[in-house]
């Protein structure tokens, strides 16, 4: 078997090589600050392959890339509080995922334009909830991120927006993320699968573009203490707003020159 066989007929050389290209500059931000994979990845990718590919290719590449951590973060997380939480992503997930499977290409390319868009102002913003907790809205903030996980992969910014706000550890914070992500993602994998989005295809490309992605991610850990957070963090903003711009269909023709 050669790495060629394992890319999906319908895409091209040149397109796996730029989608590869762009899991090693999302892996590389996953990397040194812990955030912006998704939205790098997604906008861009969904821009030169099916999103329904792309999205179902970055759940098991991050899926695997994120298992190990959590025996540790069942250790240290608030487990009822994350149940909770995870309870809202039970719902959401599997609409967000039927939504991908019935809306046209072009749509879903608006929607995550759109979503990452407004995820990148609410990081920019460095707003966090400061309020009370709430069971209701624990479970309307893991059905809303469930539901951005289930339609493009990047239910991150509404999690991280709560928790990183919440009166607890940095600790357990980090830990409830990490739980939480693990059953979003594995509801995700049920649902993907069930609604025929993983695909043999899908697992085999996974081949080439994880190991690219796994070392975009020891890159960009290897650069943390060594550059300027302040700096990077920019520069991946930067990116996830390009990427937001790069990947609006509305673009399309400009971009290819026509």
């Amino acid at each position: 078997m050669t790495s060629l066989s394992l890319i999906p007929s319908d895409i091209s050389t040149s397109i796996a090589v730029a989608i590869c290209a762009i899991a090693f500059v999302s892996g590389t931000a996953r990397g040194f600050s812990g955030f912006g994979s998704a939205l790098i990845f997604m906008p861009l990718a969904s821009s030169v392959a099916a999103p329904r590919l792309v999205a179902a290719l970055l759940l098991v590449i991050d899926f695997i890339a994120a298992t190990p951590l959590l025996p540790n973060a069942w250790t240290h997380a608030d487990r009822k509080a994350t149940a909770v939480m995870v309870a809202g992503a039970l719902v959401g997930v599997p609409i967000g995922t039927y939504f991908l499977t019935v809306l046209e290409p072009v749509t879903t390319r608006w929607i995550i334009s759109c979503f990452v868009a407004a995820l990148l102002a609410l990081l920019l913003s460095g707003w966090r909830y400061h309020g009370k907790e709430h069971v209701a809205l624990s479970v309307g903030v893991g059905g809303l991120s469930g539901f951005c996980s289930g339609l493009a992969q990047t239910g991150g910014p509404p999690i991280v927006a709560y928790w990183l706000g919440r009166p607890i550890s940095s600790v357990i914070s980090r830990a409830n993320i990490v739980l939480f992500f693990g059953a979003s993602d594995f509801f995700s994998l049920v649902s993907y699968w069930f609604t025929g989005l993983i695909t043999i295809e899908s697992i085999k490309f996974s081949l080439i573009v994880g190991p690219v992605y796994g070392i975009g991610v020891w890159f960009g850990a290897a650069l943390f203490g060594k550059a300027s957070e302040k700096v990077f963090r920019a520069i991946c903003y930067a990116l996830i707003a390009a990427a937001v711009i790069v990947g609006l269909p509305a673009l399309d023709g400009i971009l290819r020159g026509g």
